[in-house]
């Protein structure tokens, strides 16, 4: 998909009135608490409508979050301005994108399975460099099992993850948690319902 239809096509389901999935963080990453610190920075990855950059925001971190819709920027900010904290929000197609390198304690990417296997190798490459030496990756996405779930996700088997395919892609990274697991999600009504899952939290050396 163009950068043009990916805009398009992220613009028009998000321009709802509720939040398409939901106002909490994802709940991997909510589990992370006590790893984040305040005046930490954070870059949440492809953040839609804001829940995850937004929760960062509320543990006194300085986030950056990106979208290429800017109804999902708008979103955000507006989310943001309920909860009273700051974000700085990116408009962004992240191919193009001016990607910072080694400026974040902390990067978060939470289902941006939207990137077919050529692009999410450049994604993973720009991630691990935009993390700080010593800081985190957190990653959470669906495995292959999830078409069968139906329950969320892209319909594209090869933009799911493995643990094969996850240790192999952060392997000069220092991994401290990798997990596949199958559960329930109630994340809005865009992922809702038992789902295959994989969590990675891996460490720049």
């Amino acid at each position: 998909m163009d950068p043009a239809a990916a805009r398009d096509f992220w613009n028009s389901r998000y321009d709802r009135q509720d939040y398409l999935f939901g106002e909490a963080p994802n709940a991997f990453l909510a589990a992370q608490v006590d790893r984040l610190k305040p005046g930490m920075t954070a870059l949440a990855v492809a953040d839609g409508e804001g829940r995850n950059g937004v929760w960062l925001a509320e543990q006194g971190l300085s986030v950056t979050t990106t979208d290429i819709a800017p109804r999902a920027i708008e979103k955000a900010l507006a989310l943001a301005g309920r909860r009273g904290v700051a974000l700085d929000a990116r408009l962004a197609d992240l191919d193009t994108w001016a990607w910072p390198k080694a400026a974040f304690d902390v990067v978060v990417a939470v289902f941006i399975q939207f990137a077919p296997p050529s692009r999410r190798d450049r994604l993973f490459r720009r991630m691990k460099a935009a993390v700080k030496p010593g800081g985190l990756i957190l990653l959470q996405g669906y495995r292959p099992e999830q078409i069968g779930y139906g329950t969320g996700g892209p319909g594209q088997v090869e933009n799911l993850y493995t643990e094969a395919l996850l240790r192999d892609a952060f392997a000069e990274f220092d991994i401290l948690h990798l997990e596949s697991h199958d559960s329930d999600v109630s994340e809005g009504p865009g992922h809702s319902g038992r789902s295959a899952l994989i969590d990675l939290l891996a460490r720049r050396p």
